[in-house]
């Protein structure tokens, strides 16, 4: 599990979520998109130290949510220079797939080279690229829709992911 990083929200940008009003002495509005459970992964800012969720953690560098839960995204350091398929595997995998796979690419828009497109399409998930803050705020959208959306998503500034290696004894 990540640790809790707390920065000066003087620089936080919000993101669209959706608040259930219920019960208000001044309102009877209902979210109509919102169920009674929230969905497990909402974002609340992209900023410079990272990705920003609702629950207060910080993630600083490349991760993917799919399915509810977040996972670490090794990624090279130079945008699509050295990405093959294997970047992508995890969703060759998951059962059901996402219909909607959102890629944040950081502060700005950088299309996807068409090898990537072509293998995420052969998976059968729709593709859409974007910076990481829309990403970001299309994916709260939709997960709040219910709709079977992921993630894939790099930071402002790239971060690689610490990594700690266990040897054997």
């Amino acid at each position: 599990m990540l640790p809790t990083i707390l920065r000066s929200r003087a620089h936080l940008r919000a993101l669209h979520t959706a608040r259930v009003l219920r019960n208000q002495k001044w309102s009877q509005l209902t979210n109509i998109l919102a169920g009674e459970i929230p969905p497990p992964v909402q974002v609340k800012s992209v900023t410079n130290a990272g990705v920003l969720l609702h629950d207060g953690r910080l993630l600083p560098s490349a991760c993917i949510f799919l399915d509810g839960e977040v996972l670490l995204w090794d990624v090279p350091p130079t945008l699509w220079t050295g990405w093959d398929e294997n970047k992508f595997e995890v969703f060759d995998v998951v059962v059901p797939k996402p219909e909607i796979l959102l890629i944040g690419t950081g502060r700005s828009v950088n299309p996807l080279p068409a090898i990537l497109r072509q293998y995420i399409n052969k998976l059968g998930m729709q593709v859409d690229v974007m910076d990481s803050w829309n990403a970001c705020t299309t994916y709260n959208l939709l997960s709040e829709e219910g709709r079977r959306v992921a993630a894939a998503l790099l930071p402002l500034y790239h971060r690689p992911w610490k990594t700690t290696r266990f040897d054997s004894p």
